[in-house]
């Protein structure tokens, strides 16, 4: 069973519009995440519904996913749902006294994904502690 939500906030000293530059640009994606390498985004620009397939690795493994974007709120949130295993990525800007606070997170509803997912997890990715605590790490 997945962990239903990995979670983590930084600060940043920047606006909602400054950081909603970084993130909303999928395409760099893989200068943050410990898995996902790579995003081809479909159709141009970033926008509610957009598509995109992706290239992870963990370690010597490599897998394809997609996602579609699900929440799309300029300078607060951004969301994408990966078709393989049902989580959702999120990030949610929220303004500070010294910026923003940018948090991340990962949600499993009810800890389920598919069953696909959750076996290759298991059986060729170590299991979910070691794969979700790669993900918590990054």
């Amino acid at each position: 069973m997945a962990t239903t939500l990995i979670e983590d906030s930084v600060e940043i000293a920047a606006t909602p519009e400054q950081v909603w530059s970084v993130i909303s640009d999928l395409r760099r994606m893989g200068e943050w995440s410990p898995q996902c390498k790579k995003m081809f985004i479909f159709g141009g620009d970033v926008k509610l519904g957009t598509k995109t397939f992706n290239i992870n690795r963990s370690g010597a493994l490599v897998w394809p996913t997609r996602s579609k974007v699900v929440t799309f709120k300029p300078n607060e949130e951004l969301a994408f749902k990966i078709a393989e295993n049902k989580t959702v990525w999120a990030f949610k800007i929220t303004p500070t006294d010294a910026g923003v606070q940018l948090t991340e997170s990962r949600t499993a509803a009810g800890g389920q994904t598919t069953k696909l997912s959750s076996t290759l997890v298991d059986k060729v990715f170590g299991g979910e502690t070691s794969f979700e605590a790669e993900l918590a790490e990054g």
